[in-house]
């Protein structure tokens, strides 16, 4: 049977304690707790409600409640790069997509919050049908192998640390990042500029509203970042590609 798994971090800061886990149809409340209020999930702060929530597993993810009157939860999945849902206050039974997502709670100092485990999602298979006539032209034609992708990875990688950066790397950083890769030795500014044109001109099919080399050069780099991890045609697994970072650069 698929469970739902749940981690609340332990009263004295210590290891993580694994709360029981959830067969479909199972719920776990969460909040403060009180005399009142039985909870199974227990956050300690004078911060959370009482009765703050539920957790209910269905299948392979998990619905969550939001019983507080006026304060918003956040639903990140620490691995996606910035990926994260909300739910507002009253919501009942929120679907959440994440297999391994943190839940957080807006307390004063800082938020309160837990880690909740879903099981495996399921994908339907992979087959093309001899039968059903032409194949399907893919929306954004994509060689996982080229040096053109490599670049591209390159410039999301930022993104995929933390979702929340607002600056990109630069043609020349870009360049000095993917020096160390095998085929990237003689890579310069302008040949990293080429693949980023290439990228938004024919692969992703960017357009240009801005007037003016520097400005349009900025607004294709943003564009294909928001593209590529909008669509997931870059994801946290393609960082593999990109060269070991030197040790110690905080990566």
């Amino acid at each position: 049977m698929e469970t739902v798994v749940v981690q609340v971090p332990a009263a004295a800061g210590g290891r993580p304690v694994q709360v029981q886990s959830l067969g479909p149809g199972e719920a776990l409340r969460f909040g403060r707790g009180g005399p009142d209020h039985d909870v199974e999930i227990v956050l300690p702060d004078d911060g959370v409600s009482r009765l703050a929530g539920e957790i209910r597993a269905v299948e392979d993810h998990w619905l969550i409640t939001n019983l507080s009157a006026d304060r918003t939860y956040v639903i990140d999945n620490p691995e996606g790069g910035g990926e994260y849902v909300t739910v507002a206050p009253r919501r009942i039974d929120a679907p959440i997509p994440f297999e391994f997502a943190r839940v957080s709670l807006p307390v004063t100092n800082g938020p309160v919050s837990f880690l909740v485990f879903a099981p495996q999602h399921a994908y339907a298979d992979a087959q093309d049908d001899p039968a059903a006539g032409d194949r399907t032209v893919a929306a954004f034609p994509l060689d996982e192998t080229s040096k053109y992708f490599l670049i591209l990875v390159a410039l999301c990688e930022l993104r995929l640390r933390d979702g929340a950066t607002v600056a990109l790397p630069t043609a020349d950083e870009i360049a000095e990042r993917l020096r160390a890769h095998a085929g990237c030795g003689d890579l310069t500014r302008a040949a990293v500029n080429h693949h980023i044109d290439y990228l938004a001109t024919t692969k992703l099919r960017v357009k240009e509203p801005r007037p003016g080399a520097d400005e349009r050069l900025d607004f294709k780099r943003e564009a294909l970042v928001s593209i590529a991890l909008r669509f997931g045609l870059v994801r946290a697994e393609h960082r593999r590609l990109l060269p070991p970072r030197p040790f110690g650069d905080g990566s």
